[in-house]
């Protein structure tokens, strides 16, 4: 009670106060793919045809009337997602990142991803993509088994997925794989054979994702059939961890797996609650200022988006966080690394102070689910399993 009866009169007071502002980032979201697969909740949409060229004037556009809001501020890295973004030409993605070394401080050394579907890479393009900047390739591979990739959806087959992988380590000196288990009718075998294949590439950096059934998707809609049971995934799960710590991989956030110092830089830079600016359809954005934080997100529709911005009207909305916002938003994104921030990361970020936070900590601490460490926020290995049951303490502080 006494600790909740501190936090009432805190917030009596309280207003953010960034001193710094944390690293900031660049998100650019191409929202196109070849066909939108049924566990897919992300802003894509299939297309016969894309308007490459209009869409790059269009994230041109945005990125000018941005620049107040990052003005002066350095980039460290560079994100295309999607949608499927090797669906762009090599050029297309020069003229980005050409728009983007004129406009902004970018970085000489930022790292530059782009996330690429295997149905939709060459040799070609990948020495274009890297030719035009480009440092790291995300692929997509989700599976390397026919049977597995086709009862999820994908475009693509095993042997295309072996054939971008091979591409990807020829071009790139780092890059990532996605995969996914306890997918519909998966065995731990078959599991064991996607890693173990995964691994014969001696990949930098692996994601691992378990299937999710998202509510406005076809597989939230209707689940396909003899998906995993609980216990099931928790044995691929354990197994997939003490396969990859063998391996020589850190287990650094809850689904990303890195090589000795080939940790995506861009992906850290949000879980330690870093700034990034969104551009593109449907893209989200978190910036900081002296009084104040706010997330963005840019008009949904492609084409709308593309309306929009010639009148300077794509933000579909802003909104500043609050107070009550701040703890839960700050702990949702550090509490995903294995080694969680240190405590004082949460007054830089956030702008107030960590003792506003002190009755969910105590109360984290004495259930087991964060560590008692006093230089680091750092969730236990139960409340890395539980981590939504540790994040539910940090939700209504105020």
């Amino acid at each position: 009670m006494a600790s909740r009866h501190v936090e009432e009169k805190i917030v009596q007071w309280l207003t953010p106060h960034v001193s710094t502002p944390p690293p900031l980032s660049l998100y650019i979201h191409l929202p196109w793919c070849i066909r939108k697969c049924p566990y897919c909740d992300f802003n894509s949409h299939g297309a016969d045809a894309i308007p490459e060229t209009a869409y790059v004037q269009a994230l041109s556009r945005d990125l000018e009337l941005s620049l107040p809001l990052i003005w002066g501020r350095k980039i460290h890295s560079v994100f295309f997602g999607g949608g499927t973004p090797s669906l762009f030409s090599p050029d297309g993605i020069d003229r980005i990142l050409t728009t983007v070394r004129t406009l902004t401080q970018l970085e000489p050394l930022a790292e530059i991803t782009l996330e690429a579907n295997p149905g939709t890479v060459e040799a070609g393009r990948f020495r274009g993509y890297r030719e035009a900047g480009v440092t790291r390739v995300s692929l997509g591979i989700q599976s390397f088994q026919d049977e597995l990739l086709s009862r999820i959806g994908r475009i693509h087959d095993g042997r295309e997925a072996k054939h971008a992988v091979e591409l990807a380590a020829a071009t790139f000196e780092t890059f990532n794989l996605d995969l996914m288990y306890a997918l519909p009718d998966q065995t731990q075998a078959q599991l064991e054979l996607d890693i173990e294949t995964a691994l014969s590439f001696q990949p930098p950096h692996l994601s691992c994702y378990h299937l999710t059934l998202e509510p406005n998707t076809p597989f939230g809609q209707a689940p396909p059939a003899n998906l995993p049971d609980d216990e099931a995934s928790s044995c691929m799960q354990d197994w997939l961890e003490a396969c990859l710590a063998d391996a020589g991989f850190d287990h650094y956030e809850t689904a990303a797996f890195a090589r000795p110092r080939q940790h995506c830089r861009h992906n850290l830079n949000y879980w330690t609650f870093g700034d990034y600016l969104g551009i593109g359809a449907g893209a989200h954005g978190k910036l900081s200022f002296h009084d104040r934080i706010i997330r963005q997100m840019r008009v949904k529709h492609p084409a709308q988006y593309m309306q929009t911005v010639a009148k300077a009207e794509h933000v579909a909305e802003t909104r500043e966080l609050t107070l009550k916002d701040l703890p839960f938003e700050f702990m949702m994104n550090a509490l995903r690394l294995t080694d969680g921030v240190q405590r004082e990361w949460f007054m830089q970020r956030t702008g107030i102070p960590l003792s506003s936070c002190a009755c969910a900590i105590n109360s984290a601490v004495n259930r087991g689910l964060l560590e008692q460490d006093p230089a680091r926020l750092k969730p236990t290995q139960l409340g890395r399993r539980f981590l939504n049951d540790l994040l539910t303490l940090f939700l209504w502080l105020f």
